[in-house]
């Protein structure tokens, strides 16, 4: 039995840990706004994970499987990928080749913050279900 081994629930959790890691590149990225020659960092993760899912508007073809044996066969909608960091290389905002824009990074520093209380909010949500559940008592 699976409680908290579900796919939704896994989703949540590593969508927690990208938030968390989101964070952190977003803090790196405005404490070196003036850093000569500094490239800002981002985090992919829903991106990753739509195409893990196959959301993206391409239909692929899965196997099921009913066995602990058997061979995964195209893209699994349970297998949640990990987050990425990518260096943004190719732009520059300033004369120092630099390429923060700090508001535009106080903005996703923003929207981080909101998803990341949103998934919060999901995974005790999705706790206390369980504890009523479990107790049989609202």
């Amino acid at each position: 039995m699976s409680l908290l081994n579900g796919a939704s629930f896994n989703r949540m959790e590593q969508a927690v840990y990208a938030a968390e890691m989101r964070q952190r590149v977003i803090s790196n990225n405005v404490a070196n706004a003036d850093t000569p020659y500094f490239k800002r960092s981002e985090v992919l993760f829903e991106q990753l994970l739509e195409e893990s899912m196959g959301v993206s508007g391409q239909k692929r073809l899965a196997g099921k499987i009913s066995d602990s044996r058997h061979i995964e066969i195209g893209a699994s909608a349970s297998r949640v990928p990990d987050a990425k960091v990518v260096t943004d290389d190719s732009t520059s905002m300033n004369n120092n080749k630099n390429n923060v824009d700090m508001d535009r990074e106080m903005s996703l520093l923003a929207k981080n913050q909101l998803n990341y209380n949103f998934y919060i909010q999901q995974i005790n949500h999705e706790l206390k279900m369980m504890r009523i559940a479990i107790d049989g008592r609202v």
